[in-house]
Order: C-alpha cells, then sequence, then structure tokens
C-alpha cells in the first residue's frame, strides 16, 4: 500500500511532496516483515480501527495472519473486506445462533453474550452433581470429568474448568469453522 502511495506522491503536483514521500517511505516495509501473525486484543470499531492501519503500513492481512479474541460473530466483520482473512477462537456458531433464534420466539426481545455462557452453566452444575451422586462437597470440581454443552466441551479437573473454543475465519464475506 505505501509503495503505491509514494509513487502516486512522486508524479502529483502537491506541495511538501518530499516530505510526505519521506513520511510514506517509514511506513513501507519494502516486503521485510519477520513475523507472519499479529494478535489484536480489540473488539469492534477498534479492532477495525487497528487492522486497517496494518493495512497502511504494507501488512494486510494477505501477507501476515490477523487473529483476534472472540467477535461474537460481528456480522459487521463480514463486510469489511479488508481485515479479511481474520481469526477467532468463540463459542459453537450453530449452536450459539440456533440459541438466539429460539431465545427471541420465547421471549420476544434478544439475548446477550452473558446469558448464552450461562445457558450451559446449569447443564454443568447439574451434570457435575449428578457425577458427585448429589453431594456437595470440595470434591466436585476435584475430579477429572469433561461436559459438553451447547457452547462448548468442558473440562474439569483439580478444581480448575477449562472450555474448548472452536476457531473460526471470516473469509469471503462469510464466517467459517477450522476447527
Amino acid at each position: 500500500m505505501a509503495v503505491n502511495e509514494i509513487k502516486r506522491v512522486k508524479n502529483s503536483d502537491e506541495t511538501n511532496k518530499l516530505k510526505k514521500i519521506a513520511q510514506l517511505e517509514k511506513l513501507d516495509t519494502i516486503g521485510g516483515i519477520n513475523f507472519d501473525s499479529v494478535i489484536i486484543a480489540d473488539f469492534e470499531e477498534a479492532l477495525k480501527s487497528v487492522a486497517t492501519s496494518l493495512i497502511y503500513t504494507d501488512i494486510p492481512p494477505t501477507r501476515i495472519t490477523y487473529i483476534t479474541l472472540n467477535q461474537w460473530f460481528d456480522k459487521s466483520l463480514i463486510n469489511e473486506n479488508m481485515i479479511q482473512p481474520i481469526f477467532f477462537p468463540s463459542v459453537n456458531y450453530k449452536n450459539y445462533n440456533d440459541y438466539l433464534i429460539r431465545y427471541k420466539k420465547y421471549y420476544l426481545t434478544s439475548s446477550n453474550q452473558i446469558a448464552f455462557l450461562s445457558y450451559d452453566l446449569i447443564g454443568l452444575v447439574y451434570y457435575l452433581l449428578y457425577k458427585n451422586n448429589f453431594i456437595v462437597d470440595n470434591e466436585i470440581f476435584y475430579k477429572k470429568n469433561t461436559f459438553k454443552g451447547k457452547i462448548g466441551i468442558f473440562e474439569i479437573d483439580k478444581k480448575t474448568i477449562t472450555h474448548q473454543l472452536n476457531f473460526y475465519v471470516i473469509e469471503n464475506k462469510e464466517i467459517k469453522k477450522i476447527f
């Protein structure tokens, strides 16, 4: 990107042309980047701002991999061709969409992400109680267990609960599950 802009400014009649070219040359990586991916820890408009600023420094997602945090399938990212492909971990997309449709049908309003996360909480607690003969004690979160819920797989081991997320890419105006 910067190379094209440098050429444009060189061939223009702009004032302060040399100063603008010098500034653009500072942004031009001329193919010399020593990394293959960038993790952008941001959301919504701030994410788009960071990603598009990278494009103007010759670091578009066609040269490196953009990885971000759970974007909750932000539909506005689908229309941002300049930052695609962009990769992110998230809950199960199909189950999330099914949940949103059912929630809207029964409650006539839209759900938020926290409600979806708590959706599996009841199932997880019941599962742990069932596996522990409905006895609530310190052992309930200590034994190694796996629980498959609507939003993903939970692993319980030694008082630690880990949630396995799926990995997705937004590419060609579509959300695709990678794994």
